[in-house]
Parts: C-alpha cells; sequence; structure tokens
C-alpha cells in the first residue's frame, strides 16, 4: 500500500518525508488556503520534497474551464495529478484530459457507481471519502470493498485512494481489503508509529540497562 499525505503543509510534508514512507501528497482547495500561498507556489515546493503523485484540485465547475485549468496545472511538474470533482462536468474534463496523457484523480466519490463511471474514462486514481460516509452512519469501507470487486472484475487500471481517512483502524481496513493508497493526515501517519507497549518496552529495557551500569565496578 501507498502512504499520501492529505495536506499543503510543507512542514508536515518534510517530517513525513524524513520517515521514508511517504510515496504521494494530496491537497485540495481547503488544505491550501489555511497555508495562505498561491496553489503554484505551494505545489513547487511540494514536488521538491516528494518525488511521487502530487495530486492538486481544480476550482472551476464548468468543464470548459476545468480543463485549461488542469492543463496548467500539469504542466507545473511531472509529478502533478490533477484532481476534478465527480460531477457530471468533471466526467466531461476527465475524457478530454485522460485522452491527452494527463492523470487525473477524481475525487469526492461516494459511491460504487461513481467509480465505475471515473474508471470507464480513464481516471489514473479515485478518491472514495470513507470518513465522511462514517459520519452518516453508512461504513465507508464497504464502499472501497464494491470498487475494488468492480474494478477486478473488468480490469480496471484505475487506483484506489482511500480518502477522508480519520484514524490508523482505517489505514489498516484499507490495507486489508487491498486498497492502492491510503491518503492520511499527518496525524494520523504519526498514529500508525505508535503503541503503548513499545513505549513501556523500550522504557524497561533501558531501565534495565541503566542497572546494569551501576553495578559495574567503577
Amino acid at each position: 500500500m501507498k502512504f499520501f499525505l492529505d495536506t499543503a503543509n510543507l512542514k508536515e510534508i518534510r517530517e513525513g518525508a524524513s520517515l521514508g514512507i511517504v510515496d504521494g501528497v494530496t491537497t485540495n482547495p481547503s488544505l491550501v488556503a489555511k497555508e495562505g500561498r498561491s496553489l503554484e507556489e505551494v505545489a513547487r515546493e511540494i514536488c521538491d520534497l516528494v518525488d511521487g503523485p502530487i495530486s492538486l484540485e481544480v476550482i472551476s465547475i464548468e468543464s470548459k474551464e476545468m480543463i485549461e485549468e488542469a492543463r496548467r496545472l500539469a504542466r507545473l511538474h511531472k509529478n502533478v495529478v490533477v484532481k476534478l470533482p465527480m460531477i457530471r462536468e468533471g466526467v466531461k474534463a476527465l475524457k478530454v484530459l485522460s485522452g491527452e496523457g494527463i492523470r487525473v484523480n477524481m475525487t469526492l466519490i461516494f459511491s460504487p457507481s461513481q467509480a465505475l463511471i471515473a474508471a470507464k474514462n480513464g481516471a489514473y486514481i479515485v478518491s472514495p471519502f470513507v470518513g465522511r460516509l462514517d459520519d452518516i452512519s453508512s461504513e465507508g469501507m464497504n464502499l472501497i470493498s464494491d470498487i475494488l470487486k468492480i474494478y477486478d472484475n473488468y480490469g480496471f487500471n484505475t487506483q484506489i485512494l482511500v480518502a477522508s481517512i480519520r484514524h490508523p483502524v482505517h489505514v489498516v481496513q484499507a490495507a486489508r481489503l487491498g486498497a492502492h493508497i491510503a491518503t492520511m493526515p499527518y496525524s494520523v501517519l504519526e498514529q500508525l508509529l505508535k503503541h503503548p507497549l513499545t513505549d513501556i518496552g523500550l522504557e524497561k529495557f533501558l531501565a534495565d540497562w541503566q542497572k546494569r551500569k551501576e553495578l559495574l565496578p567503577k
């Protein structure tokens, strides 16, 4: 499974990249707005930090404008993947852009039928939002299972990126199902590393070693 960071914060991306396990980054207009800088400026710095797919989202809602914006974003760096919303105009733009060889991440996926349409039009990635489904008392991971089954049935190459991850259990569940990518906040990446028994065990090892040192002749 590939790990992506879902952020536009350069400090978080730098810290995640230092671990050697971050394979890409996803952003959206909300995340970029928090940084108070232009999308182009932030994007170039992210691409310098992570050599992998970097998803940048359009803000247009008409297909013609989406296509023009997507082309401009794709020219920023070879690693850029353009994010389009899973709406009618986004599907139109996807068909054109995928035909031009521009990699597209179709975002805001909430149903298997949406994921099927995106794959038929050549999406590079689809982003189903599991956490937001959980928030409305629906099983988000059931959507991942359904999409995986459909893609396997028809041999689609579209990658499934599990988005709206709330906690480490989401990551483990997605990995058990066989999802290709999990994108997560930096806080969740940190939580994946931790376990209280690891901390307790290390503390005991070090304490025992310190006792041994104290017993050694001076």
